[in-house]
């Protein structure tokens, strides 16, 4: 009996992406901008708030995914405590987005 495995993928992004996955997550970074046509195969989008502009950029790539993408906001953690009430604020505004949290780091596991 053989069973599918699905693979799933989180990149920045940087680099084309080749092979066959079931799911990808697009996290880009700032420094390196996202290789053509990585958007249009991202099923999620993670955006890391680091700052105020960062929601900006955030949307910048929100309109370069397909609309069955899930949208995701997540506090850089050296930030976290002041940056989670403006993303709070920023997602009853912008309810399409949802907030992703890194739980390993509330639960201390490297």
């Amino acid at each position: 009996m053989s069973k599918k495995v699905e693979v799933h993928i989180e990149t920045s992004g940087a680099y084309e992406l080749t092979g066959f996955w079931d799911w990808v997550c697009l996290s880009p970074k700032k420094t390196v901008p996202p290789h053509a046509g990585i958007h249009e195969r991202a099923n999620e989008l993670k955006i890391i708030i680091h700052n105020q502009d960062d929601f900006d950029w955030a949307e910048e790539h929100a309109i370069k995914v397909g609309k069955e993408c899930k949208l995701y906001l997540q506090p850089e953690w050296s930030v976290a405590n002041e940056m989670i009430p403006k993303i709070v604020e920023f997602i009853k505004a912008q309810q399409q987005w949802t907030i992703s949290l890194q739980s390993h780091k509330y639960l201390g596991i490297p």
